[in-house]
């Protein structure tokens, strides 16, 4: 017989369900400790070079472009699909934009050269969207023809580095802000924070963000529901392919122009910082604002190596490394959490 108060029963198992809860929550948000961790372990190899306020400006600052791509992974992976393109959708996008202020609309306002990088992501997103929901193509087939045929598409449209643009046009991705007391921050900061932000709000305030998380749990229970999937599967690629779109434009202005190579690089960053951010490889599961951790730890990886000297093709070894650690932990992760799951 137990000798434990009927009364003292229930607050025990009050207390272990909040200490599971926490632990959850810790998971769930694992991706800022280890952030954290990699900040102090650069800092402490480059004491007083890695904590100037001017690098961690120019983290933050090499940081959005990406960040915009990895939105566009993201929200894909949280609908249960995947997107292999974002990177060539970026670059085409960002090329086209180009093209069209100086070859194809000489004269025309830079605002106009915006609008086209956002709608050629948007029809490319539209394109992947429907033929995935309507005509039932794999995502995974269908997104690496998209990765082919525009990352190709690029050096059709041209070879060449496209540069001499407007200011207008660069400046989302080029100009600064002067702020009193603290120094100039490039607008591409405050792009990249209100992307993070404004998403993570329709995803999580909105009936179509809460739509998009039960087609990623369980499409069919989504339908059985009343769930219009297709629709919805269709409008996350759209929004993808402009925001993928909008990193390509602020990898542009960061460049100072348009190149051939302009987010082709981004795809494996990309779903890295995803998936260290704590977006679910099966869907349904995942806080967008957790990637900004992810983009922001590659960030940081990457700038103290280059600060100690090392080899970039190490550097790039070492994001390799990174995305098998993410995946690894992730994998873990998962299996510990619906254990903690099943007991609650």
């Amino acid at each position: 017989m137990s000798n434990q108060s009927p009364i003292l029963a229930p607050l025990q198992t009050l207390r272990e369900s909040n200490r599971t809860k926490l632990v959850l929550f810790t998971l769930d948000n694992l991706i800022w400790p280890i952030l954290l961790v990699a900040f102090v372990f650069f800092s402490a190899l480059l004491p007083e070079i890695f904590t100037q306020y001017r690098n961690i400006r120019f983290l933050l600052y090499t940081s959005a472009g990406l960040g915009a791509i990895t939105l566009a992974e993201s929200i894909c992976l949280i609908s249960g699909n995947f997107d292999l393109s974002v990177g060539s959708v970026a670059g085409f996008s960002a090329m086209a934009g180009a093209l069209f202020l100086t070859e194809w609309a000489p004269g025309a306002p830079g605002v106009s050269g915006i609008l086209v990088v956002l709608c050629v992501g948007g029809a490319i997103g539209l394109l992947n969207g429907v033929l995935i929901a309507k005509m039932g193509v794999n995502p995974f087939l269908q997104t690496l023809s998209t990765l082919i045929i525009f990352e190709g598409g690029i050096l059709v449209l041209s070879s060449q580095s496209v540069y001499g643009l407007p200011e207008s046009y660069l400046w989302p991705g080029e100009a600064v802000i002067s702020i009193p007391v603290i120094n100039p921050i490039p607008v591409a900061i405050f792009i990249m924070c209100g992307l993070f932000v404004g998403l993570w709000f329709v995803l999580s305030r909105t009936r179509f963000g809460r739509a998009v998380y039960a087609v990623g749990g369980n499409e069919a229970s989504a339908a059985e529901a009343g769930i219009a999937t297709d629709r919805v599967i269709i409008t996350v690629y759209v929004i993808s392919g402009v925001l993928a779109a909008t990193g390509g434009l602020l990898l542009t202005g960061f460049n100072g122009g348009a190149t051939p190579t302009t987010g082709t690089s981004q795809l494996f960053p990309a779903f890295t910082a995803a998936v260290i951010g704590g977006i679910s490889l099966f869907g349904g599961r995942g806080n967008v604002v957790n990637t900004l951790g992810g983009v922001l730890l590659l960030g940081t990886i990457s700038a103290g190596l280059v600060m100690l000297n090392i080899d970039p093709t190490v550097i790039q070894t070492v994001n390799g490394i990174v995305l098998l650690a993410a995946i690894l932990l992730y994998t873990v992760v998962h299996q510990y959490r619906e254990r903690l799951l099943s007991d609650l």
